[in-house]
């Protein structure tokens, strides 16, 4: 499946549902891994995928935080504290209780999608709030959240020796959001790899730097 359909003036938009579904698919998958396995490093990643789960729930946190305002943020973060717990390990304000085991830090994982989806439904359209990569609307905070979700379960995958493969179509539907100059001509899930450096395409090696663009496209 290419995403030439996703392209041009007729994009079908990112929703909370796709949201939704993209973080029920990873905890899913999750699940799975053996429980010895979590202190394994997250693929290209330098953290454990203990570290790597709550690094994504933070995301989701800190995206859900930046639309929870009445008069979100314009030229800055919710100033929570983010911090690591270890050198070199992420900087985060979620961290799960170790004590609660895979079950809890999964759940924590949930969580923070859910709050993130809730935000997204609610949230006007025209409301606008601070990334470091330029305003952005709710749809674009999902999208931004589908992509922490679905690449960093790829890494969580390798790390854990699962397979990993989201749909296509939600693939497509962020890469026209929020990668909107990638090839569109190949197949969705190997584009958002590549996008976000994680992969080759034919004819295409992997950028060594990648950024998406939030700006809101309506």
């Amino acid at each position: 499946m290419s995403r030439t359909a996703e392209s041009g003036s007729h994009r079908a938009p990112v929703t909370a549902d796709d949201l939704d579904l993209a973080v029920q698919l990873a905890v899913t998958l999750l699940r799975e891994a053996p429980d010895g396995a979590w202190e394994s490093k997250a693929g290209s990643l330098e953290w454990d995928c203990w570290e790597t789960v709550e690094h994504l729930s933070d995301d989701l946190f800190a995206y859900a935080a930046q639309l929870g305002p009445r008069t979100p943020p314009s030229n800055g973060e919710v100033p929570f504290v983010w911090e690591s717990r270890r050198p070199g390990g992420p900087a985060n304000a979620v961290h799960a209780d170790r004590a609660a085991g895979p079950a809890g830090l999964l759940q924590v994982l949930e969580a923070c999608g859910a709050l993130l989806v809730a935000m997204v439904r609610t949230t006007q359209s025209h409301v606008r709030a601070h990334h470091v990569h330029g305003a952005s609307d709710a749809e674009g905070f999902a999208a931004m959240g589908i992509v922490e979700t679905v690449v960093h379960t790829y890494d969580l995958a390798q790390g854990l020796g699962l397979p990993w493969d989201p749909p296509a179509d939600l693939c497509a539907r962020v890469l026209a959001r929020l990668f909107p100059d990638a090839p569109t001509t190949t197949e969705p899930w190997a584009t958002l790899l590549w996008a976000t450096g994680r992969a080759d395409l034919p004819g295409r090696p992997r950028p060594t730097t990648w950024r998406w663009d939030g700006t809101p496209r309506d």
